[in-house]
């Protein structure tokens, strides 16, 4: 007998005592035929004819919708969004026809750009008799200027010596907004660049059409030049409000621009962030036209080339020039560098 036969047998066994002890004995047994119940039978048939439309109940499109609200921290943007006026080198790629009367825009995911005080509001200066579409914010050479919101850089620029932003950047956020930096001295992104709110995109600097330090920074919608003041609160490092609503009759407006609170912040600003050394030395000037007057530099922790650069007044391929140097070069803690 195999071991299949003895197991069936012993089943058989098994269900015969059941039956037995139940009261049923062999004349109930040869009475009745056990079946399954119609009911059931009729399901079984329906589940399986239903198998042959599984295709159309399971779509790939609902697969990736969940597994996309799954991980929707991990998205990247929208591409659309990048699509309109990605290519154009202007600040405002958009037609007026296209943009809405209204929106409502989410700021919630923010990131001050530097925590410098506001130098210069935004609106009309009768001194140039023109617009200034940002803001300025104090910042010294080579701070860190930091990603307003989620994005992907759109331009990486530099209009010149003594012209407009200087070095500037043109972010593109995944809530419709656009972020222009202006007058830096240094970019640390590239075109296409995708960057999280809070990333280092740049350093301070006084590029372009500039009278000293400082960071000029606009918030655009759809071209529209909107008062940073009406998204942020400068003198409390914060949003107003988690959504902006854009509105083309008061975009220019500000929300809550106190002068007052600006000037008591700038004090506890400049006391918590005393300017550094070298640029109090630049500003006295020395005609030594690095900036600071000093004819050496020695290297401390975190230098690379092109901040000594930058923070010195002097191009990165002047420096290594003076130097014998490449710009790949590697430089050493407590090296010294000549700087004219």
């Amino acid at each position: 007998m195999t071991s299949k036969n003895a197991m069936n047998l012993l089943s058989n066994r098994i269900l015969l005592t059941t039956l037995l002890t139940l009261g049923l004995g062999s004349t109930a047994l040869a009475q009745n035929t056990y079946r399954v119940p119609a009911e059931h039978t009729q399901t079984h048939q329906e589940m399986l004819a239903s198998q042959d439309q599984v295709g159309s109940q399971i779509r790939v499109e609902d697969t990736q919708a969940f597994i996309d609200n799954l991980f929707n921290e991990e998205e990247e943007p929208e591409l659309d969004i990048y699509t309109e006026g990605w290519d154009s080198q202007a600040v405002n790629p958009f037609k007026e026809a296209d943009v809405p009367q209204t929106a409502v825009i989410d700021v919630s995911g923010y990131v001050m750009p530097h925590s410098g005080y506001v130098t210069s509001p935004y609106g009309y200066r009768r001194r140039f008799r023109r617009m200034h579409k940002g803001i300025d914010l104090k910042v010294y050479i080579g701070d860190t200027i930091r990603a307003a919101f989620d994005g992907k850089v759109r331009i990486v620029r530099n209009q010149g010596r003594r012209k407009g932003y200087g070095k500037y950047i043109v972010i593109r956020h995944t809530n419709q907004l656009e972020t222009v930096y202006g007058h830096l001295s240094e970019w640390l992104v590239e075109p296409d660049q995708y960057v999280k709110a809070g990333d280092p995109i740049a350093l301070g600097g006084n590029t372009g059409r500039s009278t000293g330090p400082h960071l000029h920074f606009e918030t655009r919608f759809m071209g529209y030049p909107i008062n940073p003041s009406a998204i942020f609160d400068f003198a409390n490092q914060t949003v107003h409000t988690d959504t902006y609503t854009f509105d083309k009759s008061t975009y220019q407006q500000a929300r809550n621009y106190d002068p007052a609170a600006n000037n008591e912040y700038a004090a506890q600003w400049r006391q918590a962030n005393p300017q550094p050394a070298r640029q109090v030395a630049s500003r006295s000037g020395s005609g030594s036209g690095n900036g600071n007057g000093a004819a050496t530099y020695t290297v401390r922790r975190g230098d690379s080339l092109s901040k000594i650069a930058s923070r010195n007044g002097i191009s990165l391929q002047r420096l290594c020039r003076l130097n014998g140097l490449k710009t790949s070069s590697k430089i050493k803690i407590g090296q010294k560098l000549k700087l004219r």
